[in-house]
């Protein structure tokens, strides 16, 4: 559990982007380091307070990083519409580089992206935008990818030492398409036998699997 949250607005390239940020036990002075986690499709009720989401950001509060949680463009109190995934990558781009200015003793620390469905499309942008072969040049310790939405948007390649989590039943992103995206990278998915997209009854198995990967990549 974070000891508190706190609500604060960086800016993208349409406007204000509302954001929640989890704190973990000791506070922002003795947090390891922080993690960006994104949501689910805004136009289908994603925001940031997702149950996916928020799972996986209890699972890095607990590892003892500080995890943002941005709302995308038209959700909650950020501006703009609906761009695609093009704009939302931008501006979780300026988000990365604003908090990292505003928090320089997290950015000496560890980074962790993460995002489900929508949001994991948009997090392996932003790993090709900020990731050690970008212009950024960003170590990123980790990237966390549930229900990957290789059906629907361009997902870029993300690390060998990913966690890549999927449903054997969902109905949205059909397994099948998430082995095809992996598949040329030669990397590994992590089914959850019988589980759906929303991974309904089986939170507590996703949030194991983070801890234990956070806690290996972290390490």
């Amino acid at each position: 559990m974070a000891i508190a949250t706190e609500h604060l607005v960086l800016e993208g390239g349409a406007g204000p982007v509302d954001c929640a940020l989890d704190i973990p036990e000791g506070g922002l002075d003795a947090a390891r380091g922080w993690a960006l986690i994104l949501h689910p499709h805004p136009l289908f009720g994603g925001t940031r307070d997702n149950k996916v989401v928020t799972t996986v950001a209890r699972a890095c509060v607990q590892q003892g990083l500080a995890a943002l949680r941005p709302n995308f463009r038209g959700v909650g109190g950020s501006a703009g519409e609906f761009d695609h995934g093009t704009g939302e990558a931008s501006d979780m781009l300026a988000v990365v580089d604003q908090f990292r200015a505003r928090h320089p003793s997290l950015a000496r620390g560890h980074f962790v992206l993460g995002g489900f469905s929508f949001g994991s499309a948009v997090a392996s942008q932003v790993y090709a935008g900020c990731g050690p072969a970008s212009p950024r040049g960003l170590p990123v310790a980790g990237v966390v990818l549930l229900g990957t939405a290789a059906s629907r948007f361009s997902v870029a390649e993300v690390p060998e030492d990913s966690l890549v989590i999927h449903g054997e039943q969902d109905d949205t992103v059909p397994l099948s398409s998430v082995m095809d995206w992996a598949r040329p990278q030669s990397l590994p998915v992590t089914v959850i036998p019988g589980a759906g997209h929303f991974f309904h009854g089986n939170l507590v198995v996703v949030k194991r699997l983070v801890l234990n990967y956070l806690g290996r990549v972290l390490a």
